[in-house]
């Protein structure tokens, strides 16, 4: 998905905050909940997201959504990731 495309879906579907996150490379966040509902779009690395025990990869490109109070791990890849959030 285009990042243009992407923030016009958000604002469509009521993602007030907007927010551009980089993360370290082979960086890692242990098992964890956010009290807002996240969609996020990757623009550059590489991102792993293990919920209930089945991963996902997601690289440039990406669209990964995340509902409030789910348990979730987080790896970085290699040249670690930047991805743009929507939060509500």
């Amino acid at each position: 998905m285009e990042k243009n495309d992407f923030v016009a879906m958000l604002a469509q579907e009521q993602f007030g905050e907007v927010l551009t996150v980089e993360r370290e490379a082979n960086g890692s966040m242990d098992c964890h909940t956010h009290p807002f509902e996240a969609k996020a779009l990757v623009l550059q690395g590489e991102l792993t997201i293990r919920v209930d025990g089945a991963e996902r990869v997601y690289r440039p490109g990406d669209v990964f959504h995340l509902h409030a109070h789910v348990a979730h791990e987080e790896r970085y890849g290699p040249d670690g990731v930047t991805y743009l959030v929507g939060r509500k």
